[in-house]
C-alpha cells in the first residue's frame, strides 16, 4: 500500500507567471504569508506533529523555531528567486525530504551563478577540494587543493553558511557531494555571502596558502560544465541495457514516469536470459530520482521482470503498520482522491481493490475524528511466505548507486538488498524519512507550493534519514564524473 494512491490521485499543478507580474509583487510580505501558511498546515496536519520518536525530533524543533528565523529573514526576500530560496530554507530546515516548499513558477537554471571563480569544488575525503578550473583562468589553485578557510570562516563554516538549508541538506552524504560545485560561486542568494574575494588551501598536504579569487561572468555553459565534471548528473536518456566488459549494464538513472519505461520494459524483458547469465550484471540507479508511488512500482516492475515475481514476492519487505494523523484536512485529500477514483471508469474496473482501500482508508478517518482521536493505525501489506521459487539470476548482481537515488530508488533498494548474490556499490545514497505519500497544496502567494508526507510508515524496517551505504571494499573514492574510471572499478568487482 505504500505510495499507493498518489498515483491515483496527484494533480498536475501549473501556472503562468509573467517576469511583469513577478516583478510588480511585494515578495517580502508573500514570504510571511507563505511561511505562516506553510507553518500552520504543517502543524495541524503533518503526523510528526503528534508522533513522538526519534524521526519526528527535528520536525518538533524547527517547526516554531524555524518559522521565527525565517520570519527574521524574510525582510530580504525581495525578488521571486529570493522568496523561493527562503521556502527552501525553512523546507530544509526540517531535515526531511519530503517536506518541500518549490516554486510554481520556472526557476532559474540549476547551474544559475551571477559569478563564479572560475573553478569549482566537490566533496572528497570530507573536505572540500578543486575539482575543475576552466581553461584560461589565471591564479586558481590546482585540481585537488583542498580549502582550508576564507576571510577567516572555515571550510566548514562557509558550507553551513551557503549550502545548509539554502542548497541541500548537509546532514546527509548526499546534500554534501550534490552541493559542494556551489560553495564558492554567487548564486544571487540575498540570504548569505556571495563569492569570497580570497581564500587559503592547501595543496598536497602542505601548509595553507592563500589565493585571490577573480570573479568570472557567470555564463551557464561554464557553469554548468563545472558541475558536471563534479558530480554525477544523470544522461538525457535515462533508461537503457548496453554490454561493458562482456556483461549487461542496465541504466535506471530516473524513476520519472516520463523517462521511456514501455520500452526499456521490453528491452529488459527480451535480454532477461543474458541479465541471469553467470557472468552477472551491473544495475547502475545513479541519480535515480523519483517520488511517487509509481516510482516505486517501476523498481519493484524490473525486479520482477529480471528475478519473477514468484522469486521477489516473499523477499519484499512488510508493509507493517501505517500510523495517519485524524485531520478534516488530511481526510479531505482522501475523499478528493477516492471521487477522482470513482469517475474513472477504467480505474474502476482495473483497480477496486484500490478504491475498496481508500473507503476503509476514509471510514477509519471518520471514526477517528468522531472519538476525538489524533492519530490511527492501519496494518499495511503483510510478508509473504517464501514461495520455494528457484532463484533464476544465476551470476553476481552489482547494484550502483550514488547520492542521486532518492525516493523510489530507496524503496527499490529496500528489495534489491534482501536478494541473494546482491552486492550494493558506489557512494552513500540520499535519505528520506518515514513520513510519507506527499500531498501538495498551493500556498497564498500562488508562486509556491508546499508537499509534505501525510502519513507515517511507522514500522518501517529502515529508520527514518538513513542512508544505504555501500559496504567497506565497495566504495568508489575516485571521481563519480569520470565514467571510465567508474566503469573500470566496477569491473574490478566481478
Amino acid at each position: 500500500m505504500i505510495h499507493r494512491l498518489l498515483a491515483a490521485s496527484t494533480a498536475v499543478l501549473a501556472l503562468a507567471v509573467s517576469a511583469g507580474a513577478v516583478a510588480a509583487q511585494d515578495f517580502r510580505a508573500l514570504a510571511r504569508q507563505d511561511l505562516q501558511a506553510a507553518h500552520d498546515a504543517l502543524k495541524a496536519n503533518h503526523p510528526a506533529a503528534v508522533i513522538s520518536g526519534p524521526a519526528s525530533a527535528p520536525f518538533q524543533s524547527w517547526i516554531d523555531a524555524g518559522l521565527a528565523d525565517s520570519l527574521e529573514k524574510a525582510g530580504r526576500a525581495g525578488s521571486g528567486d529570493s522568496h523561493a530560496y527562503l521556502m527552501r530554507y525553512y523546507a530544509g530546515g526540517f531535515r526531511d525530504s519530503n517536506i518541500a516548499m518549490t516554486p510554481s513558477f520556472e526557476g532559474l537554471s540549476p547551474f544559475f551563478a551571477t559569478s563564479w571563480p572560475g573553478f569549482t569544488t566537490g566533496w572528497r575525503g570530507g573536505k572540500y577540494v578543486v575539482t575543475y578550473v576552466k581553461e584560461g583562468v589565471r591564479g586558481a589553485p590546482p585540481l585537488g587543493a583542498a580549502l582550508v578557510d576564507c576571510g577567516g570562516k572555515t571550510a566548514e563554516d562557509l558550507a553551513k553558511e551557503k549550502l545548509d538549508r539554502w542548497e541541500a541538506d548537509l546532514t546527509s552524504e548526499a546534500g554534501r557531494v550534490n552541493s559542494a560545485p556551489f560553495l564558492l560561486w554567487n548564486r544571487n542568494n540575498p540570504f548569505t555571502a556571495g563569492m569570497p574575494l580570497a581564500c587559503n588551501f592547501s595543496v598536497n598536504n602542505r601548509r595553507a596558502r592563500e589565493f585571490r579569487l577573480t570573479a568570472q561572468p557567470g555564463v551557464i555553459a561554464d557553469l554548468e560544465a563545472a558541475y558536471r565534471a563534479t558530480v554525477f548528473v544523470a544522461p538525457a536518456t535515462p533508461l537503457g541495457v548496453e554490454t561493458v566488459n562482456g556483461r549487461p549494464w542496465v541504466h535506471v538513472h530516473s524513476f520519472a514516469d516520463s523517462a521511456g519505461w514501455e520500452a526499456f520494459n521490453a528491452q529488459v524483458e527480451a535480454q532477461a536470459a543474458a541479465l541471469r547469465g553467470p557472468q552477472g550484471f551491473v544495475l547502475d540507479l545513479r541519480g535515480a530520482r523519483g517520488q511517487s508511488y509509481s516510482s516505486t512500482s517501476r523498481g519493484y516492475g524490473l525486479a520482477n521482470r529480471i528475478w519473477t515475481p514468484e522469486f521477489t514476492v516473499s523477499r519484499q519487505p512488510a508493509a507493517g503498520e501505517i500510523t495517519y494523523r485524524a485531520t478534516p484536512d488530511n481526510r479531505a485529500w482522501y475523499a478528493a482522491t477516492l471521487g477522482r477514483m470513482e469517475a474513472d471508469p477504467r480505474f474502476v474496473q482495473e483497480s477496486m481493490p484500490v478504491i475498496e482501500e481508500t473507503r476503509a482508508i476514509i471510514a477509519a478517518f471518520d471514526a477517528a475524528l468522531a472519538s476525538g482521536q489524533t492519530t490511527f493505525t492501519l496494518a499495511g501489506r503483510p510478508a509473504v511466505p517464501d514461495t520455494g521459487a528457484a532463484n533464476p539470476v544465476t551470476g553476481p548482481v552489482v547494484v550502483l548507486v550514488d547520492g542521486g537515488c532518492a525516493g523510489g530508488c530507496l524503496d527499490t533498494l529496500d528489495l534489491l538488498i534482501r536478494l541473494p548474490n546482491v552486492r550494493l556499490v558506489g557512494s552513500p545514497t540520499a535519505t528520506d524519512s518515514i513520513f510519507i505519500e506527499p500531498t501538495v497544496q498551493r500556498l497564498p502567494s500562488n508562486y509556491s507550493d508546499l508537499s509534505y508526507g501525510h502519513k507515517a510508515w511507522t514500522s518501517r524496517q529502515r529508520p527514518s534519514n538513513t542512508a544505504f551505504t555501500p559496504a567497506q571494499g565497495l566504495v568508489y573514492t575516485g571521481n563519480p564524473a569520470d565514467e571510465a574510471a567508474v566503469r573500470t572499478w566496477v569491473g574490478t568487482l566481478f
